[in-house]
């Protein structure tokens, strides 16, 4: 295990202003308060403190973050689309500018966009150079719905795909990427759909297709495309999986599928939006439940990759408590004793919850993966 993580942090990227309405939607005139979008910046404040201020702070390093370069940005992504956030971005006035019916730029969120992509590729580029073992790159807005030429789900460029790309570009031959943000990487899946260099892992909630922006279902049977079949694998699991799910889909499809690529670097895209209390979750997991999670890649990661690990801020929208979800996570990481006491988590665990949907995910990958299960 890892006994230090270097922390990347630009606080340029809380001036992504994505302004207030119903939730996610445009302000409705039937309501007196509008709320402030749940991708905004108060979760990633509440991170950042609760890491600085509880007993994992010790055990952080914090380091600058930069801005990407739009050449950065079109190792995964289009130059035409690079170009049209860009215009959106960077247009005059005080009016948001929405790229899908949840996603939305402001004026002003062209170098905050910029700062959250350069943030994961100066963490990747500082595991590379031999500089740590493991980097977090606490950013906003996430990024693992970016597609390549789409905006999906408050994500504008795919985080974890451009620290995975630059991987490649410097020389890891095979990347792995794991990502536990409730909904489905769809942005990351897309990347790397018809390569083998790449296996790209998602671990969400069973929610389909949600339209135009996200017409990936996330089912066991997307396992990737010509020489990538077999690379790409989705975990489904039920509304209200909780820790037992997520710990066992770990143990039985994540572990065994990662021991059988044996890469050379993990890049992980952590969320903490599969919390009881997440408005855009509700799969039940508690701080112990991430703390697991955390655990578990940490020993992977030591395991297979000499410790070299890099993690992409996804989700995780309930302010507080996923503050809190991240310092248990961080807390497995590191292989240490949860330390904080769970102040609200109360829903049973049922520990049956996941299992008919891990052995669907297992018996698609089997004859892709013969020697992991």
């Amino acid at each position: 295990m890892n006994d230090r993580i270097h922390m990347f942090w630009d606080a340029r990227v809380l001036d992504h202003d994505t302004g207030s309405g119903f939730w996610e939607a445009a302000p409705s005139a039937l309501l007196a308060e509008p709320e402030l979008h749940p991708e905004s910046a108060p979760r990633i404040r509440n991170m950042k403190a609760v890491l600085e201020r509880g007993p994992v702070a010790d055990a952080l390093v914090w380091r600058a973050g930069r801005l990407a370069t739009e050449g950065e940005l079109t190792s995964v992504h289009s130059a035409s689309y690079v170009k049209e956030v860009r215009a959106l971005a960077e247009r005059g006035g005080t009016r948001r500018h929405w790229l899908t019916s949840t996603t939305t730029v402001a004026p002003g969120s062209w170098e905050p966009l910029l700062a959250a992509a350069g943030t994961c590729l100066a963490a990747v580029d500082a595991v590379l150079d031999g500089e740590c073992s493991a980097a977090y790159a606490l950013v906003r807005p996430p990024g693992h719905h970016a597609q390549p030429a789409r905006a999906d789900g408050y994500c504008v460029f795919g985080h974890a795909a451009l620290a995975a790309q630059r991987a490649r570009e410097r020389g890891v031959e095979r990347v792995a990427v794991v990502d536990w943000d409730v909904h489905h990487g769809n942005g990351t899946q897309e990347c790397f759909y018809d390569r083998a260099d790449v296996l790209t892992v998602s671990l969400h909630m069973a929610h389909g297709a949600w339209g135009a922006s996200h017409p990936q279902t996330g089912a066991p049977d997307e396992l990737g495309r010509g020489a990538g079949t077999g690379f790409n694998v989705n975990v489904e699991l039920p509304v209200g999986a909780g820790d037992r799910a997520y710990a066992d889909a770990f143990e039985r499809v994540v572990a065994p599928v990662l021991r059988a690529f044996r890469p050379g670097l993990i890049v992980a895209a952590s969320g903490q939006d599969a919390s009881a209390f997440d408005a855009n979750g509700r799969h039940n997991v508690t701080m112990a439940g991430f703390h697991r999670i955390g655990a578990l890649l940490g020993g992977l990661a030591a395991e297979l990759t000499g410790g070299r690990l890099v993690l992409t801020q996804e989700g995780g929208y309930a302010r507080s408590y996923a503050a809190y979800c991240l310092h248990a996570t961080v807390e497995g990481l590191l292989g240490r004793a949860p330390s904080l006491p769970d102040p609200i988590a109360y829903v049973p665990d049922d520990v049956t919850r996941g299992d008919a949907a891990i052995d669907r995910v297992r018996a698609a990958l089997a004859p892709h993966w013969p020697t992991a299960f």
